[in-house]
């Protein structure tokens, strides 16, 4: 199985933060900045990872109003 791979286009001022929390979750998940200033950075979802990782994406943004916004899904 490959990772999944996810675009998102963040606020740039997130990008470190974003980074350092979902690679805390110990194998969940790699972020890659695509483009600082366009603020895209690319996460590779681990397999068996997809539910927690939609679970943190979801806490973040209601808990901690960091906006994600999906630009591409592919496998």
């Amino acid at each position: 199985m490959e990772a999944i791979k996810r675009i998102f286009e963040v606020d740039r001022r997130e990008i470190n933060y974003l980074r350092v929390t979902i690679e805390s979750y110990d194998g969940m998940g790699v972020v890659k900045t695509i483009d600082p200033h366009a603020a895209l950075i690319e996460v590779r979802v681990s397999p068996g990872c997809e539910k927690i990782f939609s679970e943190l994406t979801r806490s973040l943004e209601q808990n901690e109003g960091i906006s994600l916004v999906n630009q591409t899904d592919s496998i």
